[in-house]
């Protein structure tokens, strides 16, 4: 026999799954049924595509059989799909088949309810069944090969592979129950409950195959007579779902349940949908659509390897569910069904690209998704939800979508200085600012406290203007840039732009600068190349001092090129302003210690960065500088 050990991480996870996870073990069933489905999906395709395949499955009715056998203590559930080799075998249930499986480990608690949420969305569901079972054995047997495997396993730190008989492609999962589960997974209702629940619109029958014992009728001589009537089981085999594809129902005929029910069963995930939007659409193109904006967002939406959450199907023939462009990749937390009558079945990925038919598809599935989300934003909480998953991609929409651009701006939220609690649109900002301010401003950075205490804010405080709060600096620094102006006003970095409603005449301000000259000059002979200017400035009243960004500086303009490229942005000198109304600053005009001067330049420059967040490269010279004055202060 070969035996493999288990991918760490999935002996990890079947540790958890044997041990910690007792809530809704029922899904098990919808999972595994939910796979049964896509492995006929991919041969119903490939049949069609396939020259060495479509002779021999010219006639295939795709369908799931599910025994349970209550001698055995056993269930079984089967398929006529794709199947599986020895290689997909190892693959698909010796390892998990995504990278950031530690990751993904680590953030499962012990808590049930939320790690079979994680376990749906991570796309492990096959070893939910772990949850009920002692020993699981996987027969398969791939379309279009001879050699049939036998993957068996009891959940512990290994699993045996072998070659096997089996006459027809598709996959045999047999369960060996844990005795506590025999009353519930060998029970006709049970089952038959579970299934209508979770996977009643999956498009293939699903048949139930169960042993009954039957009463043979006596006749009225015989029952005078005394005769026992003589008992016989049969086996029986009835479908127990609808077996039609829901999004091609009518809408009149389906509930809220009905589609939070398809939704678990497409999405593996253990909660309910945020919203749902089931679209049909007759004319130029005919196509139906039916998507899920999920609760939570996938584990790894932010994985370059993420998994699109969207199938095309053409006339009901699954097509793929591997193609990320068939929504842009910002709305990549969109679950759900695109299917087409004019596609043609063949469609390649390439074509799908360039097809029109498509591009239209897209389009108007785009524009029905970002419809549903701003329908949604008219409930403030469920909303409030909405951003706390979903914000950040909607800005990178503003990036990649320019026909859209207009409207993804009126859903993404904005922290701001108005309201510590509540986040902002720009159409909110706009309503409370002053008409005559013809400008939205905002500050970026890593942490949203040390913005908040920024003293680039102290002139926007004492003026009145809300700012921004921008603290995804990552992606803030990118797209708020890109979006150049909203509703004609121009969107401001306060680190590079003058501060607002000079209280000052230009007179006044030659006046200052004539006379803090001298300590101008004295400062930017101290501090060198640290600093590309110093001068005075108006945007203070508590700080002495604050620095900012040259907004004609080159490399600011490129500071996006090299992050996108993931690059360390070169360092570009700052400009320091000091405070000419603030006693430091006075006192230092009128000081002859160069020595102070010198220390006191310094702490200016440190003590400006460290309210912006900025490193302190020589922390060891900014302590003894800080001593030394301090001394003299005493």
């Amino acid at each position: 026999m070969a035996k493999h050990e288990f991918q760490t991480e999935v002996g990890q996870l079947l540790q958890l799954m044997t041990h910690s996870l007792y809530s809704n073990k029922e899904i098990f069933i919808r999972e595994l049924v939910s796979n049964a489905s896509d492995a006929i999906d991919k041969l119903n395709y490939l049949r069609l595509t396939e020259d060495n395949l479509k002779e021999k499955y010219a006639d295939f009715k795709g369908q799931v059989n599910i025994k349970i056998d209550e001698e055995d203590n056993s269930i079984t559930i089967a398929d006529n799909g794709l199947g599986m080799n020895e290689e997909d075998l190892i693959a698909s249930i010796g390892t998990i088949a995504k990278s950031g499986t530690k990751s993904f480990v680590e953030a499962l608690s012990g808590d049930a309810k939320k790690d079979s949420n994680l376990i749906g969305q991570f796309g492990v569901g096959f070893y939910s069944v772990f949850m009920v079972a002692d020993k699981v054995d996987v027969i398969s047997k791939k379309a279009g090969e001879e050699q049939a495997y036998k993957w068996s396993s009891d959940g512990s730190g290994s699993f045996d592979l072998n070659p096997c008989v089996k006459d027809e492609s598709g996959t045999v999962i047999y369960i060996k129950l844990k005795e506590e589960e025999r009353s519930d997974y060998t029970s006709k209702h049970r089952v038959e409950t579970i299934v209508k629940k979770y996977s009643n619109h999956i498009a293939y029958p699903i048949f139930l195959n169960y042993s009954e014992e039957v009463t043979e009728e006596l006749s009225e001589e015989d029952e005078k007579a005394g005769k026992e009537a003589k008992k016989s089981i049969e086996k029986k085999r009835e479908q127990i779902n609808e077996a039609t594809a829901l999004w091609t129902q009518p809408k009149a005929t389906l509930k809220a349940e009905d589609y939070n029910e398809f939704y678990k069963t497409i999405s593996h995930d253990s909660d309910e949908p945020l919203i749902y939007v089931h679209t049909k659409a007759e004319g130029v193109s005919e196509y139906t659509t039916l998507f899920y904006i999920p609760k939570k967002a996938p584990m790894d939406m932010y994985r370059v390897d993420f998994q699109p959450g969207v199938k095309l199907y053409v006339k009901r023939v699954f097509i793929t569910d591997d193609e990320k462009e068939l929504l842009p990749t910002y709305l990549r937390f969109v679950r759900g069904i695109i299917d087409s009558e004019d596609l043609p079945l063949n469609v390649s990925r390439e074509l799908l690209q360039e097809n029109k038919i498509m591009a239209n598809i897209k389009q108007s599935s785009v524009k029905k998704v970002l419809g549903e989300i701003k329908k949604l934003a008219k409930d403030e909480e469920k909303y409030k939800d909405f951003i706390a998953e979903y914000n950040r991609p909607l800005k990178e929409g503003v990036y990649q979508d320019y026909t859209n651009k207009d409207a993804i701006l009126e859903l993404i939220r904005y922290k701001s200085t108005n309201d510590e609690e509540k986040m902002t649109s720009l159409s909110a900002y706009k309503d409370r600012a002053d008409s005559e301010q013809k400008a939205i401003y905002y500050i970026v950075g890593e942490n949203e406290k040390v913005l908040r205490n920024s003293p680039l804010l102290e002139a926007y405080k004492k003026n009145n203007i809300e700012v921004l709060i921008l603290d995804d600096k990552e992606i803030d620094e990118i797209i708020t840039p890109s979006i150049g102006s909203y509703q004609e006003w121009d969107l401001k970095d306060i680190t590079s732009c003058e501060a607002p409603k000079a209280e000052q005449t230009e007179e006044e301000k030659k006046e200052v600068e004539e006379k803090f000259k001298s300590i101008v000059e004295k400062i930017k002979g101290v501090l060198g190349d640290a600093v590309k200017e110093v001068k005075t400035t108006n945007r203070l009243s508590d700080s002495p001092s604050c620095v900012v960004k040259d907004a004609n500086d080159p490399m600011a303009s490129m500071a996006h090129m090299f992050r996108q490229m993931g690059q360390e942005m070169p360092e570009s000198a700052p400009i320091l302003e000091i405070n000419p109304d603030h006693a430091i600053v006075q006192s230092l005009n009128g000081c002859a210690d160069d020595a102070l001067i010198e220390d006191v330049s310094w702490l200016l420059l440190d003590q400006a960065k460290m309210s912006e967040g900025m490193e302190i490269k020589d922390s060891v010279s900014f302590t003894q500088r800080l001593n030394r004055v301090m001394s003299k202060a005493f």
